[in-house]
């Protein structure tokens, strides 16, 4: 039998970024009946308004944070360079798209990569464009849909099943069995004791 693994993340999330190389390593080692599926959280709705500077302090200091806890590295000067906004709706739209072209993971890390790394905005439209064409997208038509009413609308259904996860927090593991949901405490160096949780689960439902 086969079960879902739901990973809830947002591509614009710092502690989903931190959670990379530990998921990666629980994903090599996870049995073959468990399969992941990515679900967008929606962290930041559609705002065009720069993000107010108390904002932008709170969330530079929680990099900080997790470059002291965990080790993960981030460029600064995106608070320099760029304009923030507290928007993260289309980069999650973004990420949908490349999943129905099969290049979901590899758009996942576009965007955290210019975003933490190469100081780019993915809040912004011409960047997650620019990404579409860089991971191999057709970036027209990707511009096009972008911008369609029919991803807002698949977005908003993501963002429903995800609340029926009751899912709140950003990253989240969640082994669902039937009707009932089961989160798994996420650990950010090591993957070791996730993998025993989610094995318990398979063993308690076989």
């Amino acid at each position: 039998m086969t079960y879902n693994l739901y990973y809830v993340h947002d591509p614009m999330c710092s502690w989903c970024y931190a959670f990379k190389p530990t998921l990666n390593e629980l994903k090599k080692h996870l049995p073959s009946n468990i399969k992941i599926v990515n679900v967008v959280g929606g962290l930041a709705k559609h705002s065009d308004e720069p993000m107010p500077q108390e904002m932008q302090e709170k969330i530079e200091s929680i990099w900080y944070e997790i470059e002291q806890k965990i080790g993960t590295k981030f460029n600064h000067n995106f608070w320099k360079n760029c304009i923030p906004r507290r928007s993260t709706y289309l980069s999650c739209q973004a990420t949908m798209l490349a999943r129905y072209k099969g290049k979901e993971d590899e758009m996942i890390e576009a965007i955290q990569e210019a975003y933490y790394q190469r100081a780019m905005n993915p809040s912004d439209a011409s960047t997650l464009i620019q990404l579409a064409k860089e991971i191999g997208l057709d970036h027209e038509k990707f511009q096009e849909d972008l911008k369609s009413q029919k991803i807002e609308d698949d977005l908003q259904n993501e963002l429903n099943f995800r609340r029926s996860l009751n899912c709140r927090t950003f990253p989240s593991l969640i082994f669902k069995e039937k009707n009932k949901i089961y989160n798994i405490n996420i650990t950010f160096n090591e993957y070791e004791s996730m993998l025993k949780e989610i094995n318990h689960l398979i063993f308690t439902f076989n």
